[in-house]
């Protein structure tokens, strides 16, 4: 048996080890007991880094209330964000590839720094197949009262991704899972090059759907949006919400920081997307026939998944030496009617 190292987070601190799997159960049970100075349950979290499978880091978050995500050190990817009841929030196709020398189709990829084929990168960057590292050092993140489990990753280049992006970066993610369930990912990249550079940056996020003819997406009304469909033509959204009838690959622009909810009739519930410093709403369903052509997709998993993704990729954003930018992303679910 492997010993998983695990960090523990009680009141804002962080307790790092190495524990068998038995102990690092034992301590996850003793620390939903446990009422910490002047703190009650509701502010325990817990992180426990292990591996999965293929020998890849692999994090989980966890609360007291049975919320759960998974974040793999490949592309710093979620791979699931499952709230109390248990059930998982996050789609992933049967059929995806699981290596270490591909994304993996589902979850929430990190874009970066090119936005599917807006550039001369393979589709959607690189970061999303690099091996991510656990940042042990990492400087101060905007904080809220409710995080109470978290795990921060750094990336850096490589020699090949020098060759192909001849710009020196550094891209830190805190993904974190509050007491109440909620996920929040938070990203920034800091020029450490010698002159500019521009890029895009989204996180792909593919929600898991009773039946996409029972979704609809509300907080994009009146938005000009790009209909990658029609050569990227411009339009102006007409209708109060969104619905699903047929394939939709869509940019919607300038939206700011207003929330778009995801709302699932059968499943009663309802995901609220926020941002900040990611004007964009990136809104995708591959319909019948495209998944029909998607190796690792199952032909008729379209009706499960829906990408909303909160981006930045009209304007790509340029920075200076020395500068940072900062984006953020805040998932919350609440039952609807």
């Amino acid at each position: 048996m492997y010993p998983s190292s695990f960090l523990v987070i009680f009141d804002g601190r962080i307790h790092f080890g190495f524990l068998t799997e038995y102990e690092m159960f034992i301590l996850s049970a003793r620390s939903l007991k446990m009422n910490h100075s002047g703190a009650g349950s509701d502010d325990l979290g817990a992180v426990e880094v292990t591996k999965d499978r293929n020998g890849i880091g692999l994090v989980i978050l966890r609360n007291h209330r049975g919320a759960s995500a998974r974040v793999s050190l490949h592309g710093g990817q979620v791979l699931s964000w499952k709230w109390e009841r248990g059930e998982e929030l996050l789609f992933t196709s049967s059929k995806a590839i699981i290596s270490p020398l591909k994304p993996l189709r589902g979850g929430i990829a990190i874009c970066f720094p090119q936005f599917r084929n807006r550039g001369s990168l393979e589709h959607h960057g690189f970061a999303r197949n690099e091996m991510w590292v656990i940042d042990q050092d990492p400087p101060p993140f905007p904080t809220d009262s409710g995080e109470k489990a978290y795990i921060d990753l750094l990336l850096k280049p490589t020699e090949d991704d020098l060759k192909i992006w001849p710009h020196s970066f550094e891209l830190r993610s805190r993904v974190s899972l509050a007491g109440n369930g909620y996920l929040t990912m938070i990203s920034r990249v800091r020029n450490v090059n010698s002159k500019p550079f521009s890029f895009s940056f989204a996180y792909h996020t593919y929600y898991s759907v009773s039946d996409i003819s029972e979704v609809r997406v509300e907080g994009l009304e009146t938005l000009d949006y790009l209909d990658n469909l029609h050569n990227q033509k411009r339009f102006t959204e007409q209708g109060d919400a969104l619905t699903f009838e047929s394939e939709v690959d869509r940019v919607y622009l300038d939206s700011g920081s207003n929330g778009v909810a995801v709302l699932d009739h059968e499943k009663k519930q309802t995901i609220v997307i926020r941002k900040e410093g990611l004007p964009d709403v990136v809104v995708w369903n591959p319909w019948e026939r495209k998944s029909k052509a998607i190796v690792d997709l199952g032909d008729e998993e379209y009706k499960q998944m829906l990408c909303v993704d909160g981006a930045a990729i009209e304007k790509p954003i340029t920075l200076k030496p020395g500068e940072e930018w900062t984006g953020r992303l805040d998932l919350s679910v609440v039952p609807s009617t």
